[in-house]
């Protein structure tokens, strides 16, 4: 297969509207947890954190959305075989 398939940027979106819910109560419950007058320094790397992860799990569900494809278009039928009969 010289080229992957292409995949529909709705099947990861599918995936992701349930990570982005993720994403929303783990910054949100950051962000409520901070204490006064501590907002940045109580947040900030967490929140980053959980950007990281949301992003990390982005891009494996692109990939593995990728794989799928490419297993789904491989014909076995259509390789060349390059053994020899034997009479």
């Amino acid at each position: 297969m010289d080229e992957l398939p292409q995949v529909s940027p709705e099947k990861l979106k599918s995936f992701l509207h349930g990570q982005v819910d993720v994403l929303a109560e783990r910054i949100m419950a950051t962000m409520n947890a901070a204490k006064p007058g501590r907002l940045i320094a109580d947040t900030e790397e967490q929140v980053r954190d959980a950007g990281k992860e949301f992003m990390r799990l982005a891009y494996e569900a692109a990939v593995q959305q990728k794989v799928i494809a490419a297993e789904a278009a491989f014909s076995p039928s259509a390789r060349r075989d390059d053994r020899q009969e034997v009479s």
